[in-house]
């Protein structure tokens, strides 16, 4: 057997050429302690902070802490199997999660994992969990409605689409209500909706799962779960990650609604994390961050200019009251940080007043901008004339003796009242709230007895829809009330009353309407 120098030596110049090549530089750790979520790690001089870093077990960690001699990494899922000793190395990565349409009518946990048994989500899109809002030149004004399809919120707070609206208010007074009506409103409308459930009860979640579904929303909804059993960890990055997967479809150039169910729970998670982590508590013992964490969060919503695509992100975080203390530390921190409030108040919740919405201090700093024109003009004095009716109301619990002007106001704003009431999972198209609000604010259920309004607004929307159906339909194609179509509308109310009227054997009541 002969052996050919030139052979050898091609080999082993090779050898030599991808030597460097073959060497696997990697920054290892070593688990010191480990508890409670969090990991305190020996090691990785280099990694940044937010970097995701991987446990010999399999488990895992986003950096959280970059101390002088060791880092503190908070676990995502599972650390009950982490290891004192464990080796743990750095990715070089950002926590990131999938995105897409693929995404749409499942239940995934903040990693984007399924939770739903319905099989692997088939997407190759990823995008980063932290990322920059969008600046000052890169938004426009909110002026789009994102109706929800409650009269009073859409009549006397609407909602814009971009907009940030905080819905705050005791435990158990209809907050989740409000935000899966306006979910179930989207249908057809192009709007994808994400919904977050922060520490909420897994027989919680599953029945918004179920509403969803048994009303045709979760074709267009994700459900984004980290229940209360689940780590805090997860609980705290649950509403970025839901954030992420909103935002694919607002740079896209499209339109999402997204719920955090609720930003206070997110906030104990994060005081959970850095206490065990010995960062310094503030008050109530939230570190000193708190803010920057949830504003860092709702700036991202926003309404894109039309050079990024005028897509559009609108935000409806949820925080729960303690005894209707809207002045606690993380409520005021949040309405700070967002363009309006819809406070729901335990009395009139209990009263029957669906949805318990005060008036006096629920606000919407868009306002008619996100209102159609019609809206604009039925509905234009109806928050302030309702306020000043809760103010006479308490008033005349003195048992004071009252003219006829104010008896008058007083008549009108019950009727108006019982007329905002609207039932669970019922939204109502807002040519429909239209109609009913102009009725109210110009007289015609002055005569109308209270318990009656409710039987009188379906029987009258659905004389409207039989009968009267070119007058919707003008309202609908054109946004607007204008003088014509208003002329025809006092005619059809007037035919109704008559025939309303006629029907209980009543004499019909003459009178000058407002």
């Amino acid at each position: 057997m002969r052996f050919r120098v030139d052979e050898i030596a091609s080999v082993l110049q090779q050898e030599i050429e991808h030597y460097q090549s073959r060497i696997e530089v990697a920054e290892v750790g070593r688990v010191l302690e480990v508890g409670d979520g969090i990991a305190r790690v020996y090691g990785l001089p280099e990694v940044m902070s937010g970097e995701m870093v991987r446990f010999a077990s399999g488990a895992m960690g986003l950096a959280f802490n970059l101390e002088e001699h060791s880092v503190g990494v908070i676990i995502l899922g599972d650390w009950l199997c982490v290891r004192e000793g464990e080796e743990v190395r750095a990715t070089g990565e950002l926590l990131s999660v999938p995105v897409g349409e693929a995404l749409l009518g499942r239940v995934v946990d903040p990693l984007g994992n399924p939770l739903d048994g319905r099989g692997p989500i088939e997407t190759t899109q990823r995008r980063l969990v932290e990322s920059p809002a969008p600046g000052v030149a890169e938004r426009q004004p909110v002026n789009e409605p994102l109706q929800t399809g409650i009269k009073a919120i859409d009549s006397m707070t609407p909602i814009g689409r971009g907009q940030r609206e905080l819905i705050i208010g005791d435990r158990k007074t209809g907050k989740t209500s409000i935000c899966i009506d306006t979910i179930i409103n989207q249908k057809g409308t192009g709007v994808k909706c994400f919904y977050v459930a922060i520490g909420q009860k897994e027989s919680t979640v599953a029945y918004v799962v179920d509403v969803l579904r048994r009303y045709g929303a979760m074709d267009y909804t994700t459900v984004v779960v980290a229940c209360a059993s689940d780590p805090a960890p997860l609980q705290y990055i649950a509403p970025y990650a839901g954030c992420a997967m909103a935002e694919y479809f607002m740079y896209k150039g499209e339109h999402a609604l997204i719920v955090y169910d609720d930003l206070l729970r997110q906030a104990q998670a994060y005081r959970q994390l850095s206490l065990l982590m010995r960062r310094p508590p503030g008050r109530e013992a939230y570190p000193g961050d708190i803010f920057y964490c949830h504003s860092r969060l709702l700036e991202r919503a926003a309404k894109l200019s039309d050079e990024l695509g005028g897509g559009s992100l609108t935000a409806l975080p949820i925080v729960e009251t303690l005894e209707g203390e809207v002045s606690a530390y993380i409520p005021t921190n949040l309405i700070s940080i967002t363009d309006g409030q819809i406070y729901l108040q335990t009395d009139l919740f209990f009263a029957g007043q669906r949805p318990a919405m005060n008036v006096g201090i629920s606000v919407s700093r868009v306002g008619g901008k996100a209102q159609i024109p019609a809206m604009k003009k039925v509905a234009g004095g109806l928050r302030l004339d309702l306020a000043a009716f809760r103010e006479l109301e308490a008033f005349t619990q003195l048992r004071t003796e009252l003219d006829p002007a104010t008896q008058a106001r007083l008549e009108r704003g019950y009727r108006m009242t019982e007329l905002l009431k609207q039932g669970l999972f019922q939204p109502m198209h807002v040519t429909d709230q239209v109609l009913v609000i102009y009725a109210g604010t110009h007289g015609w259920l002055d005569r109308i007895p209270v318990e009656e309004v409710g039987t009188w607004e379906r029987e009258f929307l659905r004389f409207i829809h039989e009968k009267k159906r070119h007058i919707w339909e003008r309202i609908t194609e054109t946004k607007d009330l204008d003088s014509r179509t208003e002329d025809e509308l006092k005619a059809a109310l007037a035919e109704f009353e008559k025939q309303y009227q006629e029907s209980r054997g009543r004499a019909r009541p003459s009178l000058v309407r407002a």
